[in-house]
């Protein structure tokens, strides 16, 4: 399906991913994740929002066409600060062509007119963002709306957008010396963004050492939709499925992680122990099918059991 746009800055031969993302223009990379989460869980194939088979596959388009490489776009440093600098060129060329600018929405020239821009057009784009995708037909429709608002605040501001800071300058060592000439009291760079994948990994790995297994898993298999070949998540997964005693699913998924990383710490240690287990479980069902021994069953206890010998006994 094509996803053709042709207002706002799209008119400009230019993808307005601020508009897909329903942020501000100076929108920090923060804000922009937080956005990006929301939509991802609202257009994702298992949300409730689409129900129908051509919801689901409307809303996995615009989540793998449009709404994921605008994420991709603005989140990294290089990326975002080039996109940023076309922005404000675009900018720039808008103020000395607003004569001949042409507004089709309401919305558009009201920004165009009123005295207090920035109020007007940060609480603008904060109420298209509540239904921004609640009708994914219209969505469309949405986003070129958004960004007319993207295009007059440029065009209002003069071409204001925010980059980025450039990177620091790497501190000089002094001759005979060993440790860098820089002034106290230097303030830490700062932490690296976590991708999508990995906030669903942290929140299951913390979901697991609470033993809130079902809802580490649900974290993981959508981290896995997004990244199947993951190996992490394929080790973090099998262990939940471990904890739940479903030993062939732990092995389908340590597997995987080997076949995707052979040095998986995870899956190297638990995989020779899951092989053990399952071929205890199938000497244990010869055992209890044979005709002498069909009064007999195997240990299940904690202590015993499968589970329980896997973990070191049921914990109390």
């Amino acid at each position: 399906m094509s996803f053709k746009i042709d207002r706002g800055l799209f008119k400009y031969d230019f993808i307005d991913h601020h508009a897909v993302l329903c942020v501000l223009v100076d929108a920090d990379v923060k804000e922009i994740r937080k956005r990006y989460l929301k939509i991802a869980r609202r257009l994702h194939p298992d949300s409730s929002f689409t129900e129908s088979d051509a919801q689901k596959q409307l809303g996995n388009e615009l989540l793998s066409k449009l709404v994921n490489p605008a994420y991709e776009k603005l989140s990294g440093d290089r990326t975002r600060a080039e996109y940023i600098l076309i922005l404000s060129q675009i900018g720039k060329r808008l103020v000395q062509e607003s004569t001949s600018v042409i507004l089709n929405t309401d919305l558009g020239k009201q920004l165009a007119d009123t005295a207090n821009i920035d109020h007007f057009y940060k609480s603008a784009i904060a109420k298209l963002a509540q239904t921004q995708y609640d009708s994914l037909e219209q969505a469309l429709q949405v986003i070129a709306q958004i960004s007319e608002l993207n295009l007059v605040y440029l065009m209002r501001s003069g071409g204001k957008a925010s980059a980025p800071p450039p990177p620091s300058p790497q501190p000089k060592v002094q001759s005979g010396t060993s440790e860098p000439n820089t002034p106290k009291n230097t303030p830490p760079a700062p932490a690296k963004e976590d991708s999508i994948v990995e906030q669903y990994v942290r929140r299951a790995q913390s979901l697991i050492d609470k033993n809130q297994f079902t809802q580490a898993k649900v974290e993981l298999q959508d981290a896995l939709k997004l990244e199947p070949k993951n190996s992490r998540c394929h080790s973090l997964i099998a262990m939940v499925y471990l904890r739940q005693n479903q030993l062939k699913m732990a092995k389908i998924h340590f597997d995987n992680a080997l076949k995707l990383d052979p040095n998986d710490e995870i899956a190297l240690q638990w995989k020779p122990k899951i092989d053990k287990a399952l071929g205890q479980q199938l000497s244990d069902h010869k055992v209890t099918s044979s005709p002498n021994n069909r009064d007999k069953q195997p240990d299940k206890s904690g202590s015993g059991g499968l589970f329980g010998g896997l973990f070191g006994g049921k914990k109390k």
